[in-house]
């Protein structure tokens, strides 16, 4: 079943975090991921959403997703991205398909 890494990210050193997009691809890639959506416009339609950049990673499991979480090949790019900005992460297991 599928999982979905959804990141809210406040970015704090443009700069440093361009760097990081440009690493963590390959990273995702490796472990079966693909980006839904990264970074692109929002539209608030209920509630209160401060202005931040989302992203929405499909990975083919929940056991795929933390092996990509604890990888040596993220190591490096997480501690850049963590360097460089304040963000949530929360790791949901999708829903079954019929």
């Amino acid at each position: 079943m599928a999982a979905y890494l959804l990141a809210e990210i406040e970015i704090t050193n443009p700069e440093g975090y361009k760097e990081y997009t440009v690493h963590v691809p390959p990273t995702i890639a490796k472990y079966g991921g693909r980006f839904l959506t990264r970074g692109g416009e929002t539209q608030a339609l209920e509630g209160d959403w401060p202005q931040r950049r989302r992203v929405l990673i499909e990975f083919p499991s929940m056991a795929a997703a933390r092996q990509w979480w604890d990888s040596s090949e993220y190591a490096a790019p997480k501690k850049m991205r963590q360097a460089n900005s304040r963000g949530r992460l929360l790791l949901m297991e999708g829903a079954p398909t019929s």
